[in-house]
């Protein structure tokens, strides 16, 4: 029997990276995987590469309604989730000078308010004995040059984290924070690091990783398929995998 038969998982964000890795883990194991993007041509193509059924739902995760509007689709379609991996963000770096009023709300938009009222909306979905998942940053916890934004708009992952776990417990919910170090994924290019950097780029990330090397989505995807579906008595945690750079 696989990890997830029978099960439902919502993965906001998984169209690309870390997201689309674990719905298609996710999906290999048996679960009906609806996952969410902002741009719809991407999001189709996404659907396709995950296969197995898997059902895709464009909007923002910064639009409170689209939370509502997930939740009423869902409910419809499969009648409850088991697994809502709230993994959409994003990430600019900037010192804390150059941050505009703009910028710093979008970040609390999608990364902060976003994962709020989107357990907000999908918990009461969420069946007895289910769980959340939150990805955070080792930015939240580690002081990386121009993270400061960036970092105070994923620190807030751990405290919601521990208090939706004791606020769940009657319904057996467990909710934990997966925070990732740097990944190979497409959020390289959006922060500007051009192909022919890449190399050198990847080079210097790995003198700071004792593993030696930055991480794969299917690696994070690993920890998020621990977190749903073998690590049954943990909740309220902070999974950090991070190949060691935490402790550099």
């Amino acid at each position: 029997m696989r990890l997830l038969d029978d099960k439902v998982a919502i993965i906001t964000g998984g169209n690309s990276g870390i997201g689309k890795a674990t719905a298609k883990l996710f999906a290999k194991e048996g679960a009906q995987v609806v996952i969410t993007g902002r741009r719809q041509e991407v999001l189709d193509l996404a659907v396709k590469e995950i296969g197995h059924g898997a059902v895709g739902v464009c909007g923002d995760v910064a639009a409170n309604d689209f939370h509502q509007r997930l939740a009423d689709s869902v409910g419809k379609w499969f009648g409850g989730v088991d697994v809502y991996f709230a993994n959409a963000g994003i990430i600019k770096l900037e010192a804390s000078a150059a941050v505009s009023e703009i910028g710093y709300d979008e970040h609390f938009a999608v990364n902060t308010r976003g994962v709020f009222f989107g357990v907000q909306a999908i918990s009461p979905l969420i069946r007895d004995g289910g769980n959340i998942i939150v990805t955070s940053s080792l930015a939240a916890t580690k002081i990386l040059p121009q993270h400061t934004l960036y970092a105070g708009s994923k620190a807030a992952m751990a405290a919601f984290a521990r208090n939706w776990a004791i606020e769940f417990k009657e319904r057996r919910i467990r909710v934990n924070v997966l925070s990732p170090g740097p990944v190979e994924t497409e959020i390289l290019t959006k922060l500007g690091i051009a192909e022919a950097d890449r190399p050198g780029f990847e080079a210097h990330m790995a003198d700071l990783i004792p593993a030696g090397r930055m991480g794969r989505p299917e690696e994070l995807a690993e920890a998020a398929l621990f977190l749903a579906a073998k690590g049954t008595f943990v909740n309220g945690v902070e999974l950090i995998v991070d190949g060691g750079m935490s402790l550099a």
